[in-house]
């Protein structure tokens, strides 16, 4: 069974910090690239980040690099997101996504084609 589950997401006020963790089974962990998007409603999934499986190559959203930082565990099959200093506009349903032999470049295309993704956890800052 291919799956990924998220988890971690929540409430908070403005200026706090959340640690999303999503699990993956029956994915090929080691060889994909992993990522994290978000969609708020009535926008577009965008691309959060992304992570290579070597953990050598990462990609952010430019306006998000400064707060949130994406991590793997392989032996764990584990892909995290801290994020901090959350603000109103990171308000989203955030999921994890699985694109196995993909690439870094393609990060914000996989928003729309990547392979495998979990149902999604909810993020609510407040102001």
């Amino acid at each position: 069974e291919l799956r990924l589950k998220e988890s971690g997401g929540g409430s908070v006020q403005a200026g706090g910090s959340l640690r999303l963790s999503c699990t993956a089974s029956g994915v090929p962990f080691e060889t994909s690239v992993m990522g994290w998007f978000r969609q708020a409603p009535g926008k577009e999934r965008e691309a959060v980040s992304c992570i290579r499986w070597s953990e050598t190559d990462t990609y952010y959203a430019d306006s998000l690099k400064d707060r949130f930082n994406v991590s793997r565990d392989d032996a764990e099959n584990t892909l995290y997101l801290q994020m901090n200093t959350l603000k109103p506009e990171d308000t989203a349903m955030y999921y994890c996504a699985a694109a196995p032999g993909g690439s870094i470049r393609n990060c914000r295309e996989y928003a729309s084609a990547a392979n495998y993704w979990g149902q999604g956890t909810q993020v609510t800052v407040s102001s």
